[in-house]
């Protein structure tokens, strides 16, 4: 199921605006590719981050992954929940497994990622 509340990048992240944050994560699809999620690195609260910026990294059994960031702005939280148990990725991607919340500096970054429509047409190609 994709959740139709959050826009796509073509990396396979969502995020879900709620004001002028967004939670930030990766989708179904990505976390199924990479398979048992066993280590997240998380950014540090207050660093800023550029859209498309690398700024988290997945470990999981098959592979190590670079997370980027579908829009810029300051790391509001994160999901401090992962490091105890990061599978929480694996078991719910869009909710428990989100992976930190941000201020959106520019929400004209926004305009060019995928909604839920495009991004069910994305991953079927």
């Amino acid at each position: 199921m994709i959740p139709e509340d959050i826009l796509y990048t073509k990396e396979h992240e969502w995020i879900r605006m709620e004001g002028s944050i967004g939670y930030i994560g990766i989708t179904d699809f990505a976390q199924t590719q990479l398979g048992d999620i066993t280590y997240v690195e998380l950014p540090e609260e207050g660093r800023e981050i550029k859209k498309d910026e690398d700024f988290c990294e997945i470990e999981s059994v098959k592979a190590a992954s670079d997370i980027f960031a579908p829009a810029g702005g300051i790391v509001v939280s994160i999901n401090s929940q992962l490091e105890d148990d990061p599978g929480l990725i694996n078991k719910d991607p869009y909710n428990e497994g989100w992976l930190c919340t941000i201020k959106i500096k520019d929400e004209n970054e926004l305009s060019g990622l995928m909604d839920s429509n495009q991004y069910k047409e994305y991953i079927k190609g």
